[in-house]
């Protein structure tokens, strides 16, 4: 019988977690008591209860529900302070669940009213992850992601603000919110200003809606890697098309079951990707409503897709492989992975 080795343990790159998502329960509110925000019934209930809320993003209501969560833990955050301590804890929770390397996702405009500006918003997001890599020795970078729910103008203004910050941690440009809603082509000239500047190009897709929305998101704005995807595996040629291009798809399991993408853990596509070859990168996606992190979603494929060890390793390698690390963090991770499986 294989030996089970612990997941938290194993050296791991964590690309899909967004900003407000990843702060602790504990923080929200202790900042919601600081600023004397009153939160939603059921977002306290179940920060207190330590149990995810009930959320079912799969209709207009439930995403509306979860938007208006989601808002209320943004507007806890108010000073440079607060920025620079959900950045330090999220770090700490990566490095304790074995992650060498985190791409942290971020629309500035949320905090730009608060913090002086989008510039200064950006600025201090910047600077805090920079100290908290530097302090914690975790590999951070950021993406910049714009809304879908917004006008394309703006988000040709982030793609230019992330360019302008290519050389102080800003590694790629994202699109998210709602996919249901707007066209991926409608926000194409953004991805081309942050692509001609070597930015990584990482839009949701493939979640809400269903394998059109991953197509949109490769032909429509080049994209390396795709936010979510799981949905490609009802596609048969698709999920081929993102072997072969080695489109890394950042799967979320637990965020997919909490959204009521799917039922149960056991029906995310996990095995049926990668055993189509699609490269794969677990993430926690907003562990603060979802109720996990990222070990816990290797824990899942483990328990509900039975991937042994080795398989968990190959999914490892594949979310370093597909990040935006420099080549010798990958290749410490990569070797960090091997020694994983002889230990």
């Amino acid at each position: 019988m294989e030996r089970v080795r612990d997941v938290s343990e194993l050296p791991k790159a964590h690309l899909h977690l967004h900003f407000t998502g990843s702060m602790r329960p504990s923080t929200v509110l202790e900042l919601a008591d600081k600023y004397g925000v009153r939160l939603p019934d059921a977002l306290t209930d179940a920060l207190v209860g330590g149990e995810p809320p009930r959320l079912r993003a799969t209709d207009e209501r439930g995403w509306f529900r979860f938007q208006r969560l989601y808002d209320a833990a943004r507007s806890c955050l108010r000073e440079p302070e607060d920025i620079q301590r959900l950045v330090r804890e999220a770090a700490e929770e990566d490095v304790r669940d074995g992650s060498g390397w985190l791409e942290i996702q971020v629309d500035p405009t949320s905090y730009a009213p608060r913090l002086g500006g989008l510039i200064p918003a950006l600025e201090v997001i910047l600077d805090a992850v920079e100290t908290t890599s530097r302090e914690t020795g975790l590999g951070m970078r950021v993406l910049v992601a714009a809304n879908r729910m917004k006008h394309p103008l703006d988000a040709r203004t982030l793609a230019r603000l992330a360019v302008r910050y290519a050389d102080r941690g800003v590694v790629g440009f994202g699109l998210s919110n709602d996919e249901r809603r707007g066209m991926a082509r409608d926000f194409d000239r953004a991805f081309g200003i942050a692509r001609e500047a070597g930015l990584l190009s990482a839009p949701h897709g493939g979640e809400l809606a269903g394998p059109s929305s991953v197509r949109d998101c490769l032909d429509d704005l080049g994209a390396n890697r795709v936010g979510h995807g799981v949905r490609a595996a009802e596609d048969p040629r698709l999920m081929k098309r993102l072997a072969d291009r080695q489109v890394t798809c950042e799967v979320c399991p637990a965020s997919n079951v909490a959204l009521g993408v799917y039922e149960k853990p056991e029906d995310v596509p996990l095995r049926t990707l990668f055993e189509a070859g699609v490269p794969l990168a677990l993430g926690a996606d907003d562990p603060l409503l979802f109720g996990s992190r990222l070990a816990a979603q290797y824990e899942i494929a483990r328990v509900h897709h039975g991937f042994t060890d080795t398989e968990l390793a190959e999914l490892a390698r594949q979310s370093v492989r597909g990040s935006a690390a420099p080549e010798d963090v990958k290749a410490k991770l990569l070797a960090g992975v091997d020694e994983w499986l002889v230990s």
